[in-house]
This record gives C-alpha cells, structure tokens and sequence, in this order.
C-alpha cells in the first residue's frame, strides 16, 4: 500500500517518540499517533463534521496534524480531495501513513510547511493560492506569554503560537480560500475577540457555534465557519450539547463521533446581509 508524497517547505522535525494506535468513528478509522505531545481527539472529529464539503472539492486541512480531521471528512464525503498542511514533519509522516493505512492515500497530499512561510515558499511546495472549496483549521489555541507552555515541545507547538501569528494564518486562509470558499476552524471562545477583526474584509456570513461540555456551564470549544468574500452579518447559534450530567455523550454528540454524521453550523437558507428580523 503506497503513502501520500509529503511535500516539504521550512518544515520543522520531532523526535519520532513512542506511538499508539487509535480508532475514530466508531472505528472506521485506525490511526497512529505520538503517546507524548499533541494528540487528536474529539476536537477533530467534530471540525471535520461542520465541514460542508461536497464530491469534486479540494479541502486544504491546515495544522493537520496526523491527518484525523482530513481522515474524517474523507470517511463522509467520498470524492473530496484533501491537502493536509503541518509544520511537523514527523507528524507529517505519521499522517501519510494513516491515510495509507485507511485506504485514502490517492485522495490525501501532505505538505510539511509553515503556514506563515512567504507565498513563493509555500507555492514551491505545492500549495496553490485561490484553489481551495474548503478551508479548515485547528490552530494552537493559546497564546505565548499568557499560559504556560507544556514540557513536551511539540505539544507546546502546537497548543500555544507566538502573539500576532493568528493574524498570518487567517491571511493565508485567504490567500488559499477560491472565490466563495468555506472557512471552518475550531477554537476557544475566548479568540473572538482577535479572530473576528482578523476574518473583517476577508471573509463574511460568519457563524458562530458553541460547543457545551455539560448543562449550565460555559462554551469550551467554538466552531467558526465563514465564507470569502462575503458581506452577510455574523450569526451565534444555539450549539451543541456534548455531555450528559452522568459524563456520557449526549446521543447528538455520539452520533458525529461514533456514527460520523454531519454537524450543520451553517443558517438554512441564503442571508444577503440582512439585519435579524428585517
């Protein structure tokens, strides 16, 4: 079984480490990954169901990882082609091989690169501006100076990025996204603040969907989708619930993770800017 070609541009390697083999989807997908630093779990899962992909579209999965969201939305949509883009390249290696290993290795390119290398750097490795029906994205959800950073250097890299460089990762969001292409990224509530003036003039129709962790408490995570080029006003929607008050899944949440069913985060039906209730 052949693996995806990885591409590489001002890439950076970790140690190749100790690795465990997990499923996702209810085990429709076996993937390796490192037992130390950054792991893939349920925030993947849930990105790649909010994507709303269709057969015949290129995605680009930026901060890929081992390739679990790229992984995912390949098990749903058949006939997406995926470009999975990591400054790891040990990451990089392990998510070719995962994409081998599931069967997806003609549909899944990797891309060892810094997504905030200059545009002639990252066009040298492959990446093609202004192509791309679906953009989605994990970025490290802290920021440097404000928490602590994990021991474990590839886990620090990739929970906690240097203050301003969301900035350059939305920038390359646009400069990748084609006319009218789909933004989902997964993130803290508490990026608004920063993402939302950094999505202004780039991409609009942006919607807001919290993820609960139980009843009562507060958003942990939030799904952002938006759309280049748009000028539509932001939506928040209601979210989704993911735990019961006994720890288990709500059957919602159990459906995406288990089941891989879609996560709608999108309004129905076409919004031309109009004002809520107009």
């Amino acid at each position: 079984m052949s693996s995806p070609t990885i591409k590489k541009s001002r890439a950076r390697t970790s140690p190749a480490g100790d690795t465990s083999t997990d499923d996702f989807l209810g085990g429709r997908l076996s993937v390796i990954q490192p037992r130390a630093g950054h792991r893939a779990g349920s925030d993947a899962v849930f990105l790649a169901a909010a994507v709303p992909a269709k057969s015949g579209e290129r995605v680009l999965d930026i901060g890929a990882g081992v390739g679990v969201a790229g992984l995912c939305l390949l098990a749903r949509v058949p006939g997406v082609q995926v470009t999975a883009v990591e400054i790891d390249a040990g990451l990089c290696a392990l998510a070719a091989d995962n994409a081998a290993r599931n069967g997806f290795a003609a549909q899944m390119e990797i891309v060892a690169a810094d997504v905030t290398s200059p545009g002639k750097a990252l066009r040298a490795a492959g990446l093609e501006p202004e192509s791309y029906h679906q953009l989605i994205a994990n970025p490290p959800f802290h920021v440097e100076g404000k928490v602590r950073a994990a021991p474990d250097a590839a886990r620090a890299s990739a929970h906690v990025m240097a203050a301003g460089v969301l900035g350059a990762w939305v920038r390359f969001f646009a400069a990748m996204a084609a006319p009218n292409a789909r933004l989902t990224l997964i993130h803290r509530p508490d990026c608004l603040g920063e993402l939302l003036p950094l999505l202004h003039g780039r991409f609009g129709e942006v919607t807001v969907f919290p993820l609960f962790p139980k009843r009562g408490e507060p958003a942990s995570r939030i799904l952002v989708q938006a759309k280049k080029g748009s000028k539509a006003e932001l939506s928040l929607l209601r979210g989704l619930l993911l735990h019961e008050d006994d720890g288990s899944y709500t059957a919602a949440a159990e459906s995406i993770l288990r089941a891989g069913q879609p996560l709608a985060v999108a309004i129905s039906g076409k919004r031309k800017g109009r004002r809520p209730g107009g």
